[in-house]
């Protein structure tokens, strides 16, 4: 069985609170889901990314082929899953970039704060503004707040229930 690289980019901004619908992704066809509301855009290469209703997000050219080889998420939440051997993809973020190949993981962002936790596989997470970095195994996350260290704890099941469950998982 192949392990799948699955990305949870959840950004809560309240200046960024516009309701975007499905835009344009090069290399990717979209659609529109219910329960909960998503636009899920299957990509070339092994990618898939739902985005949560109202999601502001790009996606960064790259990678040698048409598919993004990054995403920037202005608002809301992405939940992303790719297949191994797909090549590195990164989620950048105001606060972080996180980076991965074949694993599964999520990212939660808010107005001072983005936290990334990993249900499956390692996640490579390093500050925008800085050269700290952290590597997460499975079960564990951590949060990026400007002025104060990485720090990689072991998130409590209600924490990752509840942001799956943006996505009916």
């Amino acid at each position: 069985m192949s392990t799948k690289l699955l990305i949870l980019l959840a950004l809560c901004f309240a200046a960024l609170s516009s309701g975007a619908q499905a835009q344009e992704l090069a290399g990717c066809t979209a659609e529109e889901a219910a329960n909960p509301p998503r636009v899920i855009y299957r990509c070339e290469g092994g990618l898939t990314i739902e985005a949560e209703e109202g999601t502001g997000l790009a996606a960064l050219a790259g990678g040698g082929g048409p598919q993004p080889a990054a995403i920037e998420v202005g608002s809301k939440a992405v939940l992303i899953d790719i297949a191994p051997g797909r090549g590195e993809f990164q989620v950048l973020t105001p606060h972080a970039i996180a980076s991965v190949r074949g694993t599964v993981y999520a990212v939660d962002v808010a107005a001072e704060s983005t936290a990334v936790f990993v249900s499956e596989g390692v996640v490579g997470v390093a500050r925008r503004d800085s050269t700290d970095d952290v590597q997460l195994a499975a079960g564990e996350g951590v949060d990026v707040k400007p002025g104060e260290p990485l720090e990689v704890k072991t998130w409590g099941q209600g924490r990752v229930d509840a942001l799956l469950a943006r996505f009916g998982r």
